[in-house]
């Protein structure tokens, strides 16, 4: 009987240790952050949606990368500001971001069309990325619809 024991025993081990655990589970995290900030920095998520980044040459801490900007967009359609990545996933599931991305079509210039493009692999890894900042920072400035004047500095398309 022992020997049976010790046998179903050493079995259980190995099956647990080829079994994927926590540990793969993070190290599939990892890989999905991962990609999700070369998404960030590369796409164009942070000209926008992280303040001073373009007059930075890209050089602000990662810190305050996607929480949103002050700076307004002004065009035919009213004026825009680039929303808080970082507070509007707060309130996402990965589902729930999955069908938004591919739906939504916010006013300019934000480029919509660019995200209805990607993959679900790279829009599941940039909500995991913006996830994995946390929340911080403060909501983007309201919408002014046209015909309004903006508090505060616009980049104006003409129109």
């Amino acid at each position: 009987m022992p020997i049976k024991l010790s046998l179903a025993a050493a079995t259980c081990t190995l099956i647990a240790l080829a079994a994927p655990g926590p540990a793969a589970a993070l190290d599939g995290d990892r890989v999905l952050v991962a990609r999700g900030r070369y998404l960030a920095q590369t796409a164009g998520c942070n000209d926008c949606h992280t303040p001073g980044y373009a007059s930075a040459e890209g050089r602000v801490p990662e810190a305050l990368w996607l929480t949103g900007d002050p700076l307004g967009w002004s065009g035919p359609w009213g004026t825009t500001y680039a929303t808080n990545l970082r507070l509007y996933m707060r309130d996402h599931s990965e589902a729930s971001w999955l069908r938004t991305a591919r739906s939504f079509k916010p006013r300019p210039p934000m480029p919509w069309f660019n995200v209805h493009a990607m993959d679900e692999r790279d829009l599941r890894a940039l909500y995991h990325y913006i996830r994995h900042l946390g929340p911080a920072g403060t909501p983007a400035p309201a919408y002014v619809p046209p015909g309004q004047a903006p508090a505060g500095p616009v980049v104006k398309f003409p129109g």
